[in-house]
């Protein structure tokens, strides 16, 4: 498996459309909520050239995180690269709002994990949501998903989530990008990206498991987090949500005051 991130745990990105010297692009995509079409974007050099060279993390060269800036309408895709640098994808807003459009990568340049972001205006009628209440729980297309562990601010810490359906755990969970599920957490408020790292070696190729998945963790300060994992069964990837408070004082390696960021 792909573990070759080397930020501490607590690093946090996904605040600025720029770090160590790449840029994304101005990101292009349907104007209105229902609008069928393509989302695509560049991400740039120091120089202002496209790049087009990228490691595999977790299985693929590119993550593309996409969530309303309220935390719902969540998304975790895989657009295509062409020779151009261009990177895209068809797309469709499934409702109105301001979205934060994260780019997970590794540069071959550098051999290191950043992840830039924009904001994205998605017109049309805006139906607000209602904030999520603080939950370890949830059930998403009859799979219930059960979270332990605490999250802190002051040291790591291990959260195991747990699949079972109809009472009975689930013990057919397959490789999903490197391993048995892949769990992203937004800090509540400046939607700070955090990296969660999953434990253990590799699944092989067609091996399953369950219905425990167990990832390393450090909050980078107190406060909210929106979790999302992503596991698969029968080909078919779910996504459970979940909202957890980290307890602790900050961590050192918090940035402060998230970096401007512009959108189209």
């Amino acid at each position: 498996m792909d573990r070759n991130d080397t930020r501490p745990a607590a690093s946090v990105q996904g605040l600025s459309i720029e770090q160590d010297g790449f840029l994304l692009g101005e990101i292009s995509s349907p104007r209105m909520a229902g609008q069928e079409g393509t989302l695509s974007f560049t991400i740039s050099d120091a120089t202002g050239k496209p790049v087009t060279d990228f490691e595999p993390s977790h299985d693929k060269k590119l993550h593309l995180i996409v969530v309303r800036t309220d935390g719902t309408q969540f998304r975790h895709v895989h657009p295509a690269l062409d020779a151009l640098g261009v990177w895209s994808l068809p797309w469709k807003w499934n409702a109105a709002g301001s979205y934060r459009v994260y780019a997970d990568i590794v540069p071959a340049a550098t051999g290191q994990n950043i992840t830039l972001t924009r904001t994205v205006q998605a017109a049309g009628e805006f139906a607000p949501a209602t904030p999520a209440p603080i939950s370890a729980v949830d059930t998403v297309d009859g799979y219930n998903v059960d979270l332990t562990g605490t999250l802190s601010a002051s040291e790591q810490a291990m959260l195991t989530v747990s699949v079972s359906r109809e009472g009975e755990p689930v013990t057919t969970l397959q490789p999903y990008l490197g391993s048995y599920g892949h769990l992203v957490a937004l800090r509540e408020g400046d939607l700070a990206y955090l990296h969660v790292h999953p434990e253990g070696e590799e699944p092989r190729p067609g091996a399953v498991s369950g219905p425990d998945v167990t990832f390393m963790t450090e909050a980078p300060t107190p406060g909210r987090y929106l979790l999302y994992l992503d596991f698969q069964v029968d080909g078919q990837v779910h996504t459970a949500q979940f909202v957890l408070t980290a307890t602790g004082l900050a961590t050192s390696a918090d940035p402060g005051e998230p970096a401007e960021h512009s959108g189209h």
